[in-house]
């Protein structure tokens, strides 16, 4: 613009300048003439007035006075209003076409009609912002039209089911039909993807949380069609029916329990407006009007501009009194041309909410510039102007709210990376509410809470959104063009810098918040008012876990944002500083230059945050129950509430191991890294690309002070990583504090439960998490799996495609592989889009510290009963699930070697010491323990952790055994099964990477040590397995009836038969590490395990054929090498060679017989001379050679067992014709001599039968009697003495 108008004939920079820069403007209708004469600078001020008003040549005369408000407004009233004279022009609100009911007032304001209303719908903002409290409510408005092109937009606060569109008079609502369901209604559903008129079809796009939906309407074409954000999703419907004046079309819609919108008639701009497409309602008549008088202040700011790029030339024409400054022209003309929009707005009611969401945000926008750097000048020049009128305060309010709401309807586009999404008006609104007369307008207004959630708000994207940010998809293996692995590097970095950027603003206007002092007596701490509306959001939002939120909770976004923002404050102490310096003053903690989190050192914690009955966490259950339940049981008084617990960082670890921010070993979260994960954060995108199939985002710079406390030496330069946004400078982007801040001496300081801590903003950052971050989380998990699982059926398909290249099977083949293809990129872009968003680097690094940090707390109070019953459940739900997410990261966080050893060994303290505490009242909790404990034992680094743990090895064994019920069985068996492996028959490897010889032994002694612990443990494992086998054997019944694999039942099969599978292998340990427990003593453990061999082995030979059992226990994509009939026979084998092995290593005598038990066995050939031992291919499961030769054994025992059978039916032939009497038989088996009794009852039975009976139930089996002894007769006393 400088070289393009600098002189028109022969004239430097001045008003020649505006007029040709103004002229090259579109739509200037009206020629201008410059005047070169020598009495040219004799009306020079008047000319800039007339470029300034866009008004024709020499309109104004030569002024007889000096420039002031007063001749500004006159000539607004003169002659502007007289040159633009369609400035009072408006729609009529009943203009052809449309008819809007009149309220009880008078008014035809377009807006819900009431008595349409079903269900229940309530208006909990003026702005027509609905929410349905009833299972499905629908309501109408109270215009309708018929001729012509109509529209309306509903913003969605919530993005469930919802039904949007337009209905007559004659469709009916009721509880279960409403927009859609009937003749001439129609309706758009964007969570089920369709469009409803009295059916469902398939239409348009799934929508999200921040939607604008336009609905519109074409009388004349008989069509009704809908957008989103602008982009149409094509006609939905054609041939409506045409209506006649005053019974047309109403804009209707219909909304389920807790769904959320807002709609917009024209009441405030549209959004997107639709070209030939008119709102319902027109907008104010005084719109026109403003919008040129803002266009006349633009034009004003430009001569600075001008005048800039000029200056010298500029101040030689002012010097000869040739051109008007722009000092002596800003004031005058600003504020005259402020009075004349301000007083235009009182004469109209509504138009400000109007002006300020159109017009004048758009003008603060254009000023403030959209793209950094901003002009912070110009646009406090036009804060300062208006702050003068008294009347502006409502444009203000209605401004902040404009902003808001821009914030919620905000979309990433990728042009405008990384100045995308809400950033721009996040980064307007810091800088209006730095001044504290705005701050405290925006915390007065009612609708405080809702604006600063609108702020807080970030649009996740659709489907269709993601692939306009990543066109270009790239994941390991695939066959798409290398190219797109980069494209895919460059929108990912850009799309993560975006949302830092974003970011950044959420923070700096919390911290805003954070600084305000709000008026009043006594005065309040900083931190106040943040406080107050963070109790105020979590209460708000008690209900939002569960599977149905209750009506009125905050969006994810918000929730998410705010843990966010508050992670950040916690962790890096950079904002902290300029926040909170007052605390220094206040005698509180003055290392303020580290984050709370990576502190160290002495910790402290309020123990009133668990005990007190705060109104946002009553609702949330305790560890140790419900808070009701547990003020009853367990009181507390005033005194334990005031309490501080202080502890030492890490004392509950070992001094060996012992991780401190102060000690010889620092935590992996503040220590420098290993060579090789330097390089990964060198590359952090291009990284995941090639190893996790996803991206995540680019890792940022680290704050230096954070590393400078918390390391011995500085972190590598790759690896630095502070959330910074851009190369701008300080100025533009650091936090900057609240200008007119209040400073109060530490004397008037009221130090009320108002004032805001860090334990409380830690406490209320693992609510956040719990309610909106692990969902997160959970949904990302999801598309991991199904990215894995889509991955696996391309390439499968990809095969046969090659194997079968022609024909009509490699059409289909090439159809599906398309489907395929699609739902890969889906999911490559939605984990993409999740890593970016929730785990970029600073942010593991914060979780990391805020895990370490929960566990020490944890274990500290689990030292007093009666506060620790009372830790709400979600520490510890929350500790668990970001625990795993950072084990999980990819590209990890850290080097899996030192991932728990370097500061999280404390979690396998007390996942060990707390999965069955019995101050837990949650079964959920302590499987949630028992699972991580379950997955961490897979990895030999995890496992060594175990290893050198005291806790674990004094308390885990007996407690895995004690814990082995019919909830918790499942975990514990797969934790059973990880330690002892590579000790079994079959076992691929000996001493896998995942078993330890040290829980091994220690399991062993504790079966030893502890008899009776051991015998309900056995007891337990028995019923166990006879039951998951049944249950197996039921479902391949089931299928073999319908002859066909259905998919839910083969995956049930496939599940039950892992679970036998295991509990075969941890039977298999017991019969391998403590064999006396069945050769010796009583024989019942070993019928009962002979017992079940020969169940499991009759239900695999006589239910169901090889080929069918193998086809059933598979999953998509397992091979039969790996999952196989072998599986549970492996550990049926070992389980005889190590009762075998054992009867040779002792005297014979002194044990069971082997032989004579199983020979007593109805079905000796089936154990041994069947398929499924002896004639088994035991080729693919057994490689080693002792395994090898010990299948000789079951041979030599197989023919031990045929003598023996042939014995047992000569003798019962020898028998048969010496006595027939069976007087003294035991009933229960008819095998053994009855020879014991119950007592009371004196029911005999045999001395084994009894015994079994009594390990579950202690009831007589023939009178139901309990049973309060076991004698025996006195035969079977004579004969054991």
């Amino acid at each position: 613009m400088a070289e393009d108008g600098l002189r028109i004939g022969g004239l430097s920079p001045g008003l020649a300048v505006v007029l040709n820069g103004e002229d090259r403007r579109e739509g200037s209708q009206r020629s201008r003439l410059v005047s070169y004469c020598d009495d040219f600078g004799d009306q020079s001020v008047e000319r800039t007035l007339e470029h300034i008003f866009d008004l024709p040549y020499k309109t104004i005369n030569q002024l007889t006075c000096p420039v002031n408000t007063g001749v500004v407004r006159s000539i607004i009233k003169n002659h502007f209003r007289k040159y633009h004279v369609d400035l009072g022009s408006g729609r009529d609100v009943n203009g052809d076409g449309v008819c809007t009911t009149a309220d009880g007032c008078g008014s035809q304001v377009v807006g819900i009609e009431e008595s349409s209303i079903c269900g229940d719908i309530r208006i909990t903002k003026p702005s027509l912002l609905l929410e349905s409290h009833a299972l499905f409510s629908s309501v109408r408005a109270n215009a309708c039209v018929w001729k012509g092109r109509w529209m309306y937009e509903v913003t969605l606060e919530s993005s469930g089911v919802q039904q949007l569109g337009w209905a007559t008079l004659s469709c009916p609502f009721s509880d279960h039909k409403g927009v859609g369901d009937a003749d001439d209604s129609y309706a758009y559903d964007g969570k089920r993807v369709c469009k409803w008129n009295k059916g469902a079809e398939a239409y348009g796009q799934s929508w999200v949380v921040g939607d604008v939906i336009g609905c519109c309407i074409d009388s004349d074409h008989d069509e009704i069609s809908f957008y989103r954000n602008g982009v149409s999703l094509g006609v939905a419907f054609r041939g409506i029916r045409k209506m006649v004046p005053g019974l047309g079309y109403h804009p209707a819609v219909s909304l389920s329990q807790g769904e959320c919108c807002e709609l917009n008639f024209g009441a405030y701009p549209f959004k997107y407006p639709v070209d030939g497409f008119l709102p319902i309602q027109s907008p104010p008549k005084v719109n026109s009007f403003a919008v040129h008088l803002l266009c006349c202040f633009s034009r004003l700011l430009e001569l600075q501009h001008e005048a800039r790029v000029g200056f010298g030339s500029v101040e030689k024409f002012r010097r000869l009194k040739r051109f008007a400054s722009f000092k002596e022209l800003y004031h005058p003309v600003s504020q005259g041309v402020s009075e004349e929009l301000f007083s235009s707005l009182d004469i109209e009611t509504g138009s400000a909410a109007y002006i300020a969401r159109g017009p004048l945000l758009s003008f603060f926008l254009e000023a403030f510039k959209v793209h950094p750097p901003h002009d912070y000048t110009n646009l406090d020049r036009i804060i300062d102007c208006f702050l003068e009128i008294q009347d502006s305060r409502i444009l203000f309010e209605h401004l902040i709210l404009a902003l808001s709401s821009a914030c919620k309807t905000a979309v990433w586009v990728l042009s405008d990376f990384p100045y995308s999404g809400s950033y721009i008006y996040l980064a307007l609104a810091c800088h209006l509410l730095r001044r504290e007369e705005l701050m405290i307008l925006w915390w007065k207004s009612a609708d405080f809470e809702y604006i600063f959630e609108g702020f807080l708000s970030r649009k996740s994207p659709n489907k269709q959104d993601l692939q306009s940010l990543m066109p270009s998809v790239w994941w390991p293996g695939s066959c798409e063009d290398l190219s797109s692995d980069s494209s895919m590097v460059l929108t990912t970095t850009a799309l993560s810098e975006a949302i830092n950027m974003v970011e950044e603003k959420h923070r700096d206007l919390c911290c805003l918040v954070m600084q305000f002092i709000p008026p009043g007596d006594p005065p309040q701490l900083p931190g106040s008012v943040f406080k107050t509306f963070l109790q105020n959001l979590l209460l708000k939002n008690r209900g939002a876990d569960r599977n149905l939120p209750p009506p009125g909770v905050s969006s994810n976004c918000v929730l998410v944002s705010l843990y966010t923002v508050i992670l950040h404050l916690l962790s890096e102490a950079s904002t902290l500083r300029g926040i909170c310096g007052w605390m220094k003053s206040c005698g509180a903690n003055s290392e303020l230059d580290v984050g709370f989190l990576h502190r160290g050192g002495q910790q402290s914690f309020s123990v009133g945050l668990l005990l007190k009955n705060d109104p946002h966490r009553v609702d949330f259950s305790r560890l140790g129950g419900s808070y009701g339940h547990l003020a009853k049981s367990h009181p507390t008084n005033d005194e334990q509430e005031e309490e501080v617990i202080r502890w030492e960082e890490g004392c509950m670890d070992d001094e060996d191991s012992r991780v401190t921010h102060f000690g010889r070993l620092q935590p992996c979260c503040c220590s420098s890294y290993d060579s090789d994960f330097a390089k990964i954060s060198k590359h952090p995108i291009r990284y995941m690309a090639k190893s996790a199939r996803g991206h995540c985002s680019s890792i940022q710079e680290r704050s230096a002070h954070v590393a400078a406390e918390c390391s011995a030496e500085n972190l590598n330069d790759e690896i630095e990583d502070k959330p910074g946004t851009s190369d701008q400078s300080e100025s533009q982007f650091d936090f900057r504090p609240m200008q007119q801040m209040r400073i109060i001496p530490p004397r008037d300081i009221n130090l009320s439960p108002a004032t805001l801590k860090e334990e409380e903003l830690l406490d209320a950052m693992l609510l956040l998490y719990h309610l909106g971050v692990a969902p997160n989380f959970k949904q990302a998990s999801s598309y991991i799996a199904r990215q894995s699982q889509s991955i696996a059926l391309l390439e499968e398909t990809d095969k046969q495609i090659r194997e079968k290249a022609n024909g009509e099977q490699a059409k289909r083949l090439k159809e599906a592989r398309s489907v395929y293809r699609e739902e890969v990129m889906d999911c490559v872009r939605h984990c993409a889009w999740y890593r970016i968003s929730l785990f970029s680097r600073w942010k593991q690094r914060g979780m990391y510290a805020a895990c370490m940090w929960i566990v020490q707390l944890l274990l500290i109070l689990s030292k007093w009963d009666s506060i620790f019953i009372y830790v709400p459940e979600y520490y510890l739900e929350t500790l668990v699930d970001s625990f795993h997410v950072l084990r999980k990261s990819d590209p990890p966080f850290v080097h899996p070697a030192i991932f728990m050893k370097q500061g999280l060994a404390s979690f396998v303290t007390f996942a060990v010491t707390h999965f069955n505490d019995p101050r837990i009242s949650s079964a959920e909790l302590k499987d949630l323990l028992l699972q991580s404990i379950s997955v961490l034992v897979q990895y030999k680094e995890f496992l060594a952790v175990f290893e050198h743990n005291e806790a674990a090895i004094q308390r885990m064994p007996k407690a895995l055994l004690s814990a082995f019920d019919n909830r918790s069985w499942v975990p514990v068996t797969n934790i059973l099964v990880r330690l002892c492996k590579g000790s079994s028959f079959g076992s691929s490897k000996r001493g896998e990477s995942s078993s330890s010889v040290v829980f091994q032994k220690l399991l062993r002694d504790a079966c030893v040590q502890d008899e009776e612990l051991f015998s309900a443990f056995l007891n337990r494992l028995f019923n166990t397995l006879s039951w998951s086998m049944t249950e197996f054997s039921v479902s391949i019944r089931e299928m073999q009836e319908n002859y066909q694999v259905v998919e839910f039942q083969q995956r049930k099969c496939s599940v039950i038969f892992d679970l036998s599978c295991n509990l075969a292998r941890v039977l298999e340990f017991c019969t391998h590490e403590i064999p006396q427990a069945f050769l010796s003593g009583a024989d019942t453990n070993l019928r009962r395990l002979t017992e079940l061999i020969v169940f499991i082995l009759n239900q695999l030979t006589s239910s169901v054929d090889p080929e069918f059992l193998d086809l059933s226990i598979r999953r998509p994509g397992q091979s039969p090498e790996k999952v196989n009939g072998g599986m549970i026979l492996g550990p049926l084998a070992g389980i005889i060679l190590n009762l075998l092995d054992a009867r040779q290593e002792a005297d014979c005598g002194d044990h069971n017989d082997i032989v004579n038990i199983f020979a007593s066995m109805d079905c000796a050939e089936t154990v041994l001379r069947g398929f499924y031992l002896l004639e088994y291919n035991w080729a693919g499961l057994v490689k080693g050679v002792d395994d090898i030769s010990k299948l000789k054994q079951l041979e030599t025992l197989s023919s031990l067992l045929i003598c023996q059978k042939e014995s047992q039916e000569f003798e019962g032939m020898v028998c048969a014709g010496e006595s027939n009497s069976d007087d003294n038989i035991c009933c229960i088996c008819y095998a053994c001599e009855a020879n014991a009794q119950f007592v009371p009852c004196s029911h005999s039975s045999c001395f084994g039968c009894i015994t079994r009976h009594l390990l579950n139930c202690q009831r007589c089996f023939f009178c139901n009697a309990t049973v309060t002894e076991v004698v025996r007769t006195e035969a079977e006393a004579a004969n054991t003495a």
